[in-house]
């Protein structure tokens, strides 16, 4: 199991920005495919973006295409989502996981507390 520690949220006004960071001293961090999720107030956890392992391949939620943007830093263990153009409906707390290589919308280990981020209108 790998522990993953959000950060980075925080309350920000419609049109605003935020960078979400997701880390671990996981020593093999390079070789697991990863994801960020969501959960808004009263709704089902969702798939939000993900960036796989090997090739670097990123898919995204079709309503934050274009807006958001996953990445990563192996050498600092670490996993970014830059949200740009931030709305209401982004309201939500994120959480990072390892996703399935070939199902990357599918988390793999146990969630962490998440990050909560507040989009105001």
């Amino acid at each position: 199991q790998v522990h993953l520690v959000e950060s980075g949220g925080g309350l920000v006004q419609t049109g605003g920005s935020l960078r979400l960071s997701c880390t671990t001293s996981e020593p093999t961090f390079n070789v697991y495919s990863l994801g960020w999720f969501r959960q808004a107030p009263g709704k089902d956890r969702e798939f939000v973006a993900a960036i796989n392992w090997s090739d670097g391949h990123t898919t995204y939620l079709d309503s934050v295409k274009g807006r958001f943007t996953i990445s990563r830093d192996n050498a600092e263990n670490t996993l970014y989502l830059q949200m740009n153009s931030l709305t209401p409906e982004d309201t939500a707390v994120y959480y990072c996981n390892t996703v399935s290589n070939n199902r990357p919308s599918l988390p793999l280990d146990a969630w962490g507390q998440g990050t909560l981020v507040t989009v105001s209108s």
